[in-house]
């Protein structure tokens, strides 16, 4: 057994539950009227979302390369593709939520009045549903991945 491998895929898995976790947090702080206070959990929240899914990166190219299965296992996997299309489905997506969180939280800080554009708003949270179900293909092809699907 190769420890190497162990503590790879064990930090792989914590950071993508992690993750999952912001992109639950986020839906939830998203709803209702959103305070001055709210807006800078948000901003926080947001920030640890970027911080994660580089290390995300960083794990997960440790695991290709320092893992037991070995790179070839992963490069030649269309399933293995398939999982980072769906990852980088989900950053992008990530990248208006995070315009916008940044945005209100200034706005809020220069002017305590400030309200967030309902349209704005809906738009936020039509962003942050739509990385939820693609973020939900994620494990769907790790699962496959390691019953040695795609190879």
């Amino acid at each position: 057994m190769d420890t190497t491998d162990l503590v790879l895929a064990i930090a792989h898995h914590v950071l993508v539950f992690s993750l999952a976790g912001i992109i639950g947090a986020e839906f939830i702080l998203t709803r209702g009227d959103l305070a001055a206070a709210t807006l800078k959990r948000l901003a926080g929240i947001d920030r640890h979302y970027g911080i994660i899914a580089v290390l995300i990166i960083v794990v997960g190219i440790g695991r290709v390369f320092y893992g037991l299965k070995g790179w070839e296992f992963y490069v030649y996997n269309w399933v293995f593709w398939a999982k980072m299309t769906a990852f980088a489905v989900v950053g992008l997506l990530s990248i208006i939520p995070t315009i916008r969180f940044v945005s209100w939280n200034r706005q809020a800080s220069a002017s305590p009045s400030f309200q967030v554009p309902a349209a704005e708003l809906v738009s936020v949270k039509s962003y942050i549903r739509a990385e939820a179900f693609i973020f939900l293909l994620i494990p769907v092809f790790a699962a496959a991945m390691a019953r040695g699907y795609g190879y």
